[in-house]
């Protein structure tokens, strides 16, 4: 099966799984302490949403450097996310194996688009 080329950052499969890694995010973060509004809660959303919304903004770049260079910021804000989620396990807010297995297939997805374009 030949797939067509991707016209808008939404036809790409990573963004597409990125995001619904934020909403899983979003809907685990409700349950977090009060205490941790302006910490954990609002640190794991800023790096869960840099994810993809690094991913769009590199779809757009018109050279391949400058959309590998986007592409790694998105990994870094993902690498980030890995440690939130092995903190918010710890601190006891929740089982994050769920959002650890999402992030885990953004990874790879994420990989393979940067290795597509070199």
């Amino acid at each position: 099966m030949t797939r067509s080329p991707a016209r808008s950052f939404q036809d790409l499969i990573v963004w597409q799984k990125a995001h619904q890694f934020v909403l899983a995010v979003y809907k685990h973060s409700e349950d977090f302490p009060r205490t941790e509004t302006y910490g954990l809660t609002s640190q794991l959303g800023r790096a869960a949403v840099s994810i993809p919304a690094n991913i769009a903004e590199g779809f757009k770049r018109k050279t391949k450097a400058d959309k590998a260079r986007m592409m790694n910021i998105a990994q870094g804000s993902l690498e980030e996310c890995q440690y939130y989620l092995i903190l918010t396990q710890d601190l006891g807010y929740g089982d994050t194996i769920s959002l650890k297995t999402q992030l885990d297939e953004v990874g790879k997805l994420l990989n393979a688009y940067i290795r597509s374009l070199s």
